[in-house]
C-alpha cells in the first residue's frame, strides 16, 4: 500500500534509510532526507506491506523548468526486487503525468539504480562521478511526458 506520509512515519523511515547506507546512500544524505521530509512532506509517500512501513518515495513539480521529479525512493533491503519500488514510482508518475505543467520527468539516481529507471522509460542524460559520495555517482535521467 502507498499512502501519504505522516510525521509519525519519520523515525521508521529514517531507520530504513540507514539500512541503505552506505550501499545506496552516503551517510551525509540523511540530513538532506530529514530536511526534505520537513518541506516536501505533502508530496512524500510511505510504502507499507502488511501494515508495516517498508519504504518511501516522493515527487515534486518544478514550475521553473516544467519538470516532475521522483525523490528519495528507498525500501527496506528485504523488499528489494519485490515490485514495491516499481509500484511506488508508477504511483508518483501517474500524479506527475496528470499535471499540465509537467513536460519532462526527471530522476537523479546512482549507478546502482539507474537500470531500474531505464526499465520505467527513463533515458540517461549525464553522469557525474562521486556526486553523492565516494563511489556513488550521479545518474541524471529523463523522459518526456506525453
Amino acid at each position: 500500500m502507498i499512502r501519504p506520509y505522516e510525521v509519525s512515519d519519520k523515525e521508521e523511515l529514517i531507520s530504513i534509510f540507514n539500512l541503505n547506507v552506505p550501499k545506496y546512500f552516503d551517510p551525509k544524505e540523511l540530513q538532506e532526507f530529514e530536511d526534505y521530509l520537513e518541506v516536501g512532506k505533502d508530496t512524500y509517500m510511505t510504502i507499507e506491506s502488511e501494515n508495516s512501513i517498508i519504504g518511501g518515495v516522493g515527487y515534486e513539480i518544478r514550475k521553473s523548468d516544467s519538470s516532475g521529479r521522483i525523490n528519495w525512493i528507498f525500501l527496506h533491503p528485504q523488499f528489494s526486487g519485490t515490485g514495491y519500488g516499481k509500484q511506488a514510482v508508477e504511483y508518483c508518475l501517474t500524479i506527475l503525468k496528470q499535471d499540465p505543467i509537467v513536460k519532462t520527468l526527471v530522476v537523479r539516481t546512482s549507478q546502482l539504480a539507474y537500470k531500474f529507471f531505464e526499465r520505467l522509460g527513463y533515458s540517461l542524460i549525464r553522469t557525474e562521478k562521486d556526486y553523492w559520495g565516494k563511489g556513488l555517482d550521479l545518474y541524471l535521467m529523463e523522459q518526456v511526458n506525453n
